[in-house]
């Protein structure tokens, strides 16, 4: 290992409280998305983006703070992460740059996260602003997603530049607002024209190298029934008698669970151990105990591959399958033949992929086996911000610390060793990619 790199691995080392306490006050200011319920005071990423600001202005960094402009984004109608309903009043995105000597010995390179998280949810046993430390972990809303990223990407730019080492390419953070809905944060920073050679998305991956991810839908199928007394015979309903929604939402749950049979064949990748699937996570039916269903509503999430994808980057080819699966089961039955379900769209998020022989992939794994951990490259089961960067030509990989299970979770937390270890990683890869100047 050379020289510059035993500086920056002992600054982070002799450093790990700051590392630990710049995390800490990252989730100290909450920041979140006001897509969810929240507690007043909560909401938004202005605030925790002026702490981003005011750290990277002090290391020296060129710092651009911009709000997404919604009606110059629309000519994105209908691609994933656009939303006309966006307001960017307190939600700017960041991007601060350390700027390099330009000789082209060394590429440009971005280290990306989102700053919003999701709400504080229910059944902590530790502060979810509070950035508690026990037993080796950092407890908070955002610990993992993807505060912990953040810290990670920010104190390894730290690391480089207080170690006194001057780079040759340009490095950059980002941290960008709405991930969690819509997803025009990335959209924005795209759109600004920024183009480094390579870019990190430092969502949690236990440490795993994941130049992959898949794409969501989120669906809401109403089925309509008839109420009627549960106990009394029925009549037949062309002459008014009662439909049981529950009965018939039922015949869509068996059909979803066909197609993932299916899925399990056609929809599988070398990066993923799991095949894209419909999972149904939320059911409404019924009324009362003794009255058949009126209505049933499904709401389920489905995933789909990068080679997936529409003309837009989106998931409307995987929408078309479950939609003609949906229009099929209707012309089994008579009344729903007559009463259709009503299918909406509520979510379409978008994925990608990057090459695994790409050199950039290579040189993440090179330095996590400097640092003595064994690489592991797989794909990430969810979605993240990666699909606006790669559809830009920009060749992106997703590794943070923590794991991803934790995301949303009460009590979520992230390890301090994965938090160190990712923010050593990172600096590495900072040295090997963008090069150490000479001047």
């Amino acid at each position: 290992m050379d020289r510059r790199k035993e500086q920056v691995l002992n600054w982070i080392e002799e450093n790990r409280d700051e590392v630990v306490e710049f995390l800490r006050k990252l989730i100290q200011t909450p920041s979140v998305n006001p897509y969810f319920d929240h507690e007043p005071g909560e909401a938004k990423e202005g605030r925790v983006q002026q702490v981003v600001k005011e750290h990277m202005e002090a290391l020296g960094a060129q710092v651009e703070m911009w709000e997404p402009d919604v009606e110059a984004l629309s000519k994105y109608e209908g691609y994933p992460g656009y939303s006309s309903d966006f307001d960017a009043a307190d939600r700017p995105n960041l991007v601060a740059t350390v700027k390099g000597a330009g000789t082209g010995k060394g590429k440009s390179l971005v280290l990306m996260g989102h700053i919003d998280t999701v709400a504080r949810g229910t059944g902590w046993t530790h502060d979810p602003f509070g950035g508690e430390v026990k037993d080796g972990n950092i407890y908070g809303r955002g610990a993992v997603d993807m505060k912990g990223g953040i810290a990670a990407m920010i104190m390894a730019v730290d690391a480089v530049v207080k170690s006194g080492i001057s780079l040759d390419g340009d490095v950059s953070v980002a941290t960008v607002v709405a991930e969690e809905n819509p997803g025009i944060g990335t959209l924005a920073y795209v759109e600004k024209g920024y183009r480094p050679d390579a870019c990190i998305m430092t969502e949690a991956t236990s440490l795993q190298v994941a130049p992959l991810c898949r794409g969501v839908i989120w669906g809401k199928l109403t089925i309509e029934g008839r109420s009627g007394h549960i106990e009394l015979p029925r009549q037949d309903w062309r002459e008014g008698g009662a439909v049981d929604a529950i009965k018939k939402a039922r015949m869509f749950l068996e059909h979803f669970d066909s197609m993932n049979e299916e899925w399990t064949i056609t929809k599988t990748h070398p990066l993923l151990r799991v095949p894209c699937q419909i999972y149904v996570g939320k059911v409404e039916m019924g009324e009362f105990i003794s009255t058949y269903a009126n209505k049933a509503v499904i709401y389920f999430d489905a995933t789909y591959l990068p080679r997936e994808r529409d003309e837009k980057g989106g998931g409307s080819l995987v929408m078309k399958e479950i939609e003609d699966m949906i229009k099929g089961v209707c012309q089994t039955d008579p009344w729903l033949m007559e009463h259709p379900p009503v299918l909406e769209w509520q979510i379409n998020a978008d994925c990608g992929e990057t090459d695994v022989r790409h050199p950039f992939v290579q040189t993440i794994q090179n330095n996590l086996t400097e640092l003595g951990r064994e690489p592991v490259v797989e794909g990430c089961y969810f979605h993240t911000d990666m699909g606006w960067v790669e559809k830009a030509g920009i060749p992106i990989i997703n590794f943070g610390p923590g794991d991803p299970r934790q995301a949303h979770s009460n009590d979520e937390m992230c390890p301090v060793e994965e938090l160190i270890e990712a923010t050593k990683t990172m600096a590495l890869t900072i040295l090997d990619w963008c090069q150490a100047s000479e001047g």
